[in-house]
């Protein structure tokens, strides 16, 4: 309710695959009616404006259609009980949804990016999140995606900062998004001492693969890294 008005760009190609994308559309303008929507480009590019509430209950419902496609992508697939396998890469549809909002004047900016890659880049390229003496960046998680809301800290800080910042995450995000692979090492039907053994490996191979980030859970432990250094990390974990 704070912006009148403003602007996103959806990439509806990762759809098409499920969806006749004019369809889609149809479907995506009944619902929301109170949105202006852009030419479909042939990349799959659409720009839509509005209210602030109302774009975001556009992204919830296409997020909700992207994961409820990937949960059944993923019952389609056999997966091992021990290490449920889940590559980043397979989460296209709801990464590619990640998108940049502003308000009319351009002093606050917002980016939705996948959690598993904002906690990536929060460990391993902090300096992208911490914005500058002028700029404050804030963040907000939500389950699966994580919006990051860039806005003016200062006198100095103008519209082409606050935009310089949220194109360099967009950027860096963007290269993660197709470089990161994702392990969880699950404790289902584990029992409490092989929970600690896992936890206690995790932790001595941390200094091993010190590109690899390690999160630890009560049920499971995610490992996200480079797809070659995720495949020695596992093989050793289940030697």
């Amino acid at each position: 309710q704070v912006f009148s008005s403003v602007t996103s760009v959806l990439n509806m190609s990762v759809f098409k695959e499920h969806f006749v994308l004019e369809d889609l559309l149809q479907e995506i303008k009944r619902r929301s009616t109170a949105l202006s929507f852009g030419p479909l480009q042939s990349s799959g590019l659409i720009s839509v404006r509005g209210s602030f509430p109302e774009i975001k209950l556009l992204r919830d419902f296409l997020l909700l259609k992207a994961k409820c496609l990937s949960e059944e992508d993923r019952r389609g697939e056999s997966q091992s009980q021990q290490r449920p396998r889940r590559r980043l890469q397979q989460q296209q549809l709801k990464r590619e949804l990640s998108s940049s909002v502003h308000d009319t004047d351009g002093e606050r900016q917002m980016v939705v990016l996948d959690t598993d890659v904002y906690h990536y880049m929060k460990a391993f390229s902090p300096w992208t999140l911490q914005g500058s003496a002028d700029v404050a960046i804030s963040d907000v998680t939500d389950g699966d995606t994580t919006t990051l809301y860039i806005e003016s800290a200062g006198p100095r800080s103008g519209v082409g900062q606050i935009s310089r910042i949220r194109e360099q995450i967009e950027g860096h995000s963007a290269k993660l998004y197709s470089a990161l692979r994702k392990e969880r090492i699950s404790f289902k039907e584990h029992t409490r001492a092989e929970k600690e053994r896992y936890q206690q490996l995790c932790g001595h191979l941390k200094h091993h693969f010190p590109h690899v980030l390690i999160i630890h859970y009560d049920t499971h432990i995610d490992v996200i890294g480079s797809p070659s250094e995720i495949l020695q990390f596992t093989k050793v974990v289940s030697s």
